[in-house]
């Protein structure tokens, strides 16, 4: 289910100081120890958070000379909202309450020269990183003085229900002071402590409906027990015999317990049937219905004198997929330039036996880019998906939209619901990772996880 993306290592290419040597090194300076002089102002958020301190390492911009400091950060995580809903979009605002050093220079620092920016990790029913920034604002800090503290705000949604903790991640300064330049500060030991926990509970209308069927197959007229689960609870329900695309003319209709649960038996008379569907409404629906769950009535009708009956099925299958492989060679980007890490996804294919009306969504979420003292965002890792669909398959698949992946996913391919879905599928995607300019050069992986669903 997870691609692994590495990019190679990109060429070394010396920096030669000129003249200007003293003045890079100041402004490298201000940034040490990944103390931001940044100071904004709060959301209105619902809860506070819980102020935790962990280990940091900051790595100075190369041209100041300096060595990485190792120093203390303690920062708060808070959100807008403790109990969102899948499908929710939830505000988080990372707060460095204490940076991990002070002004290391005698030089006053002016204000508004600095802009943070970083990454809060995720937890628990929901993994992943949301990227989070700070304007650039910030009060004169004096020679040696103590830096302030800084904000930084950024948004996820919520796809999985459960309990998601928040801890603070790595996060970087830039400044635009005498020179543009960037100051990485990583968690020494990561993750972090946990700041923040909210509880995610199921979207309303996200379907869990579904049956199963006590028996396979019954003589016409005999009964089969039906059990469901997840409906709306005190809602009627419409079991429905099913050949294909149609429907039989076996029906019940009864309403679901407090629970959203049922038991049913349910006659089956047509010996057309060939499935069992539930449903709440006036018609099946893929929001709103389970199955069908497969079901054989067993012919008895008496055959004429001297003939044979010839009895066929055809079993319902499932919803897969495979993939060439789990690693992703992209290309090499050179130090000062930057630009696209190009490659290809490894191809997936798909297959969707089921032989239902449900179609299916792939989906790709991936991780930052980690490298020697430094990371590169999950959302500069693009890409332009390509989907095939065997001749003979009654879904077409369609491909996902051309674009960054990031931590919080994209669609990769998919099909839509119909009568009768189905078939074999390939999936490509050509892939390209953003790389900036003056990221530090070693080798760089995420890991891209694709979900079929």
């Amino acid at each position: 289910m997870a691609t692994a993306t590495r990019a190679p290592a990109a060429r070394r290419r010396a920096v030669r100081l000129g003249p200007r040597r003293w003045t890079a090194a100041l402004g490298a300076a201000l940034l040490i120890a990944g103390t931001a002089v940044l100071s904004a102002p709060a959301s209105a958020l619902a809860t506070a958070g819980t102020a935790v301190d962990f280990a940091t390492r900051c790595v100075p911009p190369a041209v100041s000379g300096l060595p990485p400091i190792n120093g203390a950060t303690t920062a708060r995580i808070t959100v807008d909202d403790t109990t969102p809903q899948v499908g929710d979009t939830v505000t988080v605002t990372y707060s460095v309450t204490k940076p991990a050093a002070s002004n290391p220079v005698d030089l006053a620092l002016p204000a508004d020269i600095m802009t943070p920016s970083g990454k809060v990790r995720l937890g628990g029913a929901q993994s992943g990183a949301v990227t989070v920034t700070g304007p650039k604002e910030n009060p004169p800090v004096p020679g040696k003085g103590e830096f302030p503290p800084f904000s930084m705000t950024g948004t996820f949604k919520v796809t999985a229900p459960g309990s998601i903790t928040l801890s603070p991640g790595d996060y970087n300064i830039h400044t635009s002071y005498l020179m543009e330049l960037d100051t990485p500060c990583t968690v020494s030991s990561p993750p972090a402590p946990v700041s923040e926990t909210i509880t995610a509970s199921g979207q309303p209308g996200a379907n869990e409906r579904a049956i199963t069927l006590a028996a396979a197959s019954g003589k016409p007229g005999e009964r089969v027990t039906v059990t469901g689960g997840k409906f709306t609870p005190l809602t009627e329900v419409t079991l429905a015999g099913r050949a294909g695309a149609a429907e039989t003319a076996d029906r019940m209709t009864f309403t679901s317990d407090a629970a959203g649960d049922f038991t049913a038996r349910f006659k089956v008379n047509d010996k057309a049937t060939t499935g069992i569907v539930a449903y709440e409404g006036a018609s099946w629906s893929a929001e709103k219905g389970a199955g069908p769950a497969a079901y054989t009535v067993a012919d008895d009708t008496p055959l004429p004198k001297d003939s044979q009956k010839i009895n066929a099925s055809v079993t319902a299958g499932t919803l897969s997929m495979t993939q060439e492989g789990d690693t992703v060679q992209l290309s090499s980007v050179d130090f000062g330039k930057g630009g696209g890490a190009d490659g290809d996804l490894r191809t997936v294919t798909v297959k969707d036996f089921r032989g239902g009306p449900a179609g299916w969504s792939l989906t790709g979420k991936v991780t930052a880019f980690t490298g020697p003292g430094a990371a590169i965002d999950a959302d500069r890792l693009h890409w332009d998906p390509e989907c095939r669909t065997k001749e003979g398959s009654p879904s077409t698949c369609e491909p996902g939209s051309a674009g960054p992946v990031g931590g919080e996913g994209a669609t990769l391919a998919a099909t839509p619901d119909g009568a009768l879905t189905g078939g074999q599928f390939t999936v490509d995607a050509e892939l390209s990772l953003k790389v900036p300019a003056f990221t530090p050069p070693g080798a760089y992986s995420g890991v891209l996880t694709l979900t079929l669903t």
